[in-house]
């Protein structure tokens, strides 16, 4: 039997010029569909839900859910006002690498599926990513381990917000798509406050893939920005609902508030 992959390189080069992702989705033999990745020394093949790896760490669909059940035997979170004795949990060193490639599963997945336009599992994998993170920021080991992951925030953030608005403008709706951005920037801002991260690479510093562009959250704020003023001038749209209401609610104009909440509302429920 062959074990080159040869043929799956056939007809499709790595082009290390071109400025883009390079996926596809292929058939299996077993006939699930799979998607694959192009890097530089082959591909990357990924399961479509779940671990791409398609793996079940300790019986569970992800690592992360593993950990949430690995805490659950004794929570108890670092800030808490409570001493950090033997009754306190935080991560091991075999809990950190897998989370570290649970994270670097995702993002290959999720890049990929942006690519591939599949936006609703674009942001589920970055909720994914987010969720971890947020375990990581609970019960990391250190404030240095902690901290180094918090610099990959921006990056999910902003693949986050282009896959929600992506949705939106899907579904013709770009007032949606709009607040999703706003959703977006507001996240980024707030978490460029919190961590001052100015020269947030924003990906994966573990991947080694030395030719990633380093990016800062303020510099995703900014890409985000031009997004929404070509949404807002394509679609004419000069102010969302939700605007509107933030507008009306600021002015204590609490009458035109109700009817813009009631409008928000009878969209979402439509």
């Amino acid at each position: 039997m062959r074990r080159d992959i040869d043929e799956a390189l056939k007809g499709w080069p790595y082009d290390p010029e071109l400025d883009e992702v390079e996926a596809r989705e292929i058939r299996a033999r077993d006939g699930r569909t799979v998607v694959q990745l192009r890097i530089d020394l082959g591909l990357l093949q990924m399961e479509l839900d779940d671990r791409p790896d398609g793996a079940r760490p300790r019986g569970f669909a992800t690592y992360l859910d593993y950990l949430r059940h690995r805490s659950r035997i004794r929570r108890r979170r670092r800030n808490d006002p409570v001493d950090s004795g033997p009754s306190g949990w935080t991560m091991s060193p075999e809990h950190c690498s897998e989370a570290d490639r649970e994270l670097v599963q995702f993002y290959h997945r999720r890049v990929a599926m942006l690519s591939l336009q599949h936006y609703d599992r674009a942001l589920r994998d970055a909720d994914h990513s987010l969720a971890l993170m947020d375990f990581i920021a609970d019960f990391g080991p250190t404030a240095e381990y902690v901290d180094r992951h918090e610099r990959l925030r921006g990056g999910i953030l902003f693949d986050r917000t282009q896959a929600a608005a992506a949705m939106a403008l899907e579904r013709t709706s770009p007032e949606e798509a709009i607040d999703a951005i706003r959703d977006g920037i507001g996240r980024l801002e707030r978490h460029s406050q919190d961590h001052l991260d100015a020269d947030d690479p924003g990906r994966l510093e573990f991947l080694a893939e030395p030719e990633q562009p380093e990016t800062s959250a303020i510099a995703y704020v900014e890409r985000l920005r031009r997004l929404e003023k070509e949404v807002r001038h394509h679609f004419e749209v000069p102010k969302t609902l939700r605007e509107q209401l933030d507008e009306a609610v600021e002015h204590e104009d609490y009458e035109r508030a109700a009817r813009l909440r009631d409008q928000i509302n009878s969209r979402a429920g439509g």
